[in-house]
């Protein structure tokens, strides 16, 4: 977990004072560019890390080689323990790692980095669902990135297709629950839902990783291309102004207000067909009008006739 990452990386700058990013990624088992981005998290947080460029430089503590984490300002350790804090509430790792660094803080810090920690946390469970927890192939696979070896996959995907692949780990995302494998396969970069692996068995052959890779910049690009097909189609309705925040939870980034009044707007909703549209507006009945286009208007007059079928009074 990062979380993780992050506490051993200022726990190895207070040992050694000074470390380039290849050290760290050899000591953290993990790839030169993620502990870059490990090391500018940190100073973006506010932790007094800072690069020195040129033949002899690397990553320092602000203060010295021996710098140690008493060495800390209080705002500088409430910053990092604002980093930490969340993932310590779904993750037993880190909150062992928390409670290490409350350990190495001086006494009149805790009280003040402690709170920082617990000021927010993390719920993974939706409304009226059970308590979840992150599913075992996660870890396996997260082992299997900072190893950097190889995986076999039995995946099946949205069509129920199974297919048998061995694929480089890249990144893990959790977006709302939902876990996302970003691999290199054969024919390029690939993403894969967790929950759609029927086996994901890491293998002894080594994986590499291209330098230039950013877990964050891959998965913007994966937004967008599933956000862009979710929005093939778009429809123009007019529904009360008052309903406008309703039906802009439903539609989500697919919902644009063109012209709005007092009493009635204008709103452009998307979706991936004309059908998830009137799908998502047939429930809403009189109160939303669609304006076009036609497939629109045809499939939830189609729907309202279906209703009415199935349930007029005999």
């Amino acid at each position: 977990m990062r979380a993780d990452r992050l506490v051993a990386t200022l726990l190895l700058l207070q040992a050694r004072g000074r470390v380039t990013a290849a050290d760290l990624a050899t000591e953290l088992e993990t790839s030169v560019a993620t502990a870059r981005r490990d090391l500018e998290a940190l100073s973006a947080a506010g932790i007094p890390v800072y690069p020195q460029p040129g033949r002899g430089g690397g990553w320092s503590l602000v203060g010295g080689a021996r710098t140690d984490l008493s060495g800390l300002s209080a705002p500088e350790a409430q910053a990092l323990f604002r980093l930490v804090g969340p993932a310590a509430a779904v993750s037993d790792e880190a909150k062992t790692a928390l409670r290490k660094l409350v350990q190495a803080l001086p006494k009149t810090f805790r009280a003040d980095a402690e709170a920082a920690a617990g000021a927010t946390m993390i719920d993974p469970t939706r409304w009226g669902e059970r308590d979840r927890s992150r599913p075992a192939r996660v870890d396996e696979l997260q082992t299997a990135i900072v190893r950097q070896r190889k995986v076999r996959l039995v995946y099946v995907n949205g069509r129920r297709e199974r297919t048998e692949r061995v694929v480089e780990p890249w990144g893990l995302v959790d977006k709302d629950d939902v876990w996302y494998l970003i691999a290199g396969t054969a024919n390029g970069r690939r993403t894969f839902r967790v929950d759609r692996m029927l086996d994901a068995e890491p293998t002894d052959e080594p994986s590499t990783r291209p330098d230039d890779f950013a877990l964050a910049e891959a998965w913007a690009e994966v937004v967008g291309e599933v956000e862009e097909r979710r929005s093939r189609t778009w429809a123009t309705v007019t529904i009360a102004t008052r309903f406008v925040p309703i039906l802009r939870n439903h539609f989500g980034r697919h919902c644009h207000v063109e012209a709005e009044s007092d009493d009635r707007s204008t709103v452009r909703v998307g979706a991936p067909t004309a059908l998830d549209i009137a799908r998502n507006l047939a429930g809403w009945g009189s109160q939303v009008q669609v304006i076009e286009p036609e497939p629109v208007r045809a499939h939830l007059a189609r729907i309202g006739s279906e209703l009415a079928d199935l349930y007029r009074a005999r």
